[in-house]
């Protein structure tokens, strides 16, 4: 069953901004958890087509919530990122495909060291679309057999973003050289350069 989704204002205003890549597109928001939003960020503000990527929490019951909080897993978020892309340059299906690839989505609740459901794999759809094409890439991934296990990716109907706290914006980019950026996120991103040379931005 689809719930009902209203855009919000924010969302209204990115809709109905235009892409430098392309001839006047109109952007699109995902927003996805693949395990800690470091990493994810790292990846996608790297593609062509995406405009921004915003780290934060969705899919909890608290509003606002700080870092420490969700850390303790009882606010029910997920560390997520919102990315604004442009669906002419890359597709809402290939964005999926990739999220697919960068994360472990067959552990639940975790990823390698990173443990609790704030660290779960899920996708929060903004509209019908979005579930049907979620569904079905899913089903493409498990089919592929490509993990070796079921994966255990939560589809979710969107219903907040809360972006996190300045500091994590951009982590990777700022922080090179922390220990686990260089221990975790490092060969992550050089591995995803690699397998998706040309789908690079310059």
């Amino acid at each position: 069953m689809i719930i009902p989704y209203t855009l919000s204002r924010t969302e209204k205003a990115v809709m109905n901004q235009r892409s430098p890549e392309s001839d006047g597109s109109v952007l699109e928001i995902a927003t996805l958890g693949g395990g800690c939003f470091w990493c994810t960020e790292a990846v996608f503000t790297e593609l062509k087509g995406v405009e921004k990527v915003e780290s934060g929490y969705s899919g909890g019951k608290v509003a606002n919530p700080s870092y420490e909080e969700v850390c303790t897993g009882k606010t029910g978020h997920a560390e997520a990122v919102q990315v604004t892309f442009d669906p002419e340059v890359i597709s809402y299906e290939d964005l999926l495909r990739i999220f697919f690839s960068v994360h472990d989505p067959t552990t639940l609740n975790r990823q390698g060291a990173d443990v609790g459901t704030q660290y779960r794999s899920v996708i929060f759809y903004h509209n019908e679309m979005q579930s049907e094409t979620a569904n079905h890439i899913l089903k493409e991934i498990n089919d592929s057999e490509m993990w070796g296990n079921p994966v255990v990716t939560e589809i979710s109907p969107f219903k907040a973003f809360y972006k996190a706290e300045d500091y994590h914006q951009n982590y990777f980019a700022q922080n090179p050289r922390q220990p686990y950026c260089q221990a975790v996120i490092a060969p992550k991103v050089s591995k995803f350069r690699k397998h998706y040379f040309d789908r690079l931005k310059k």
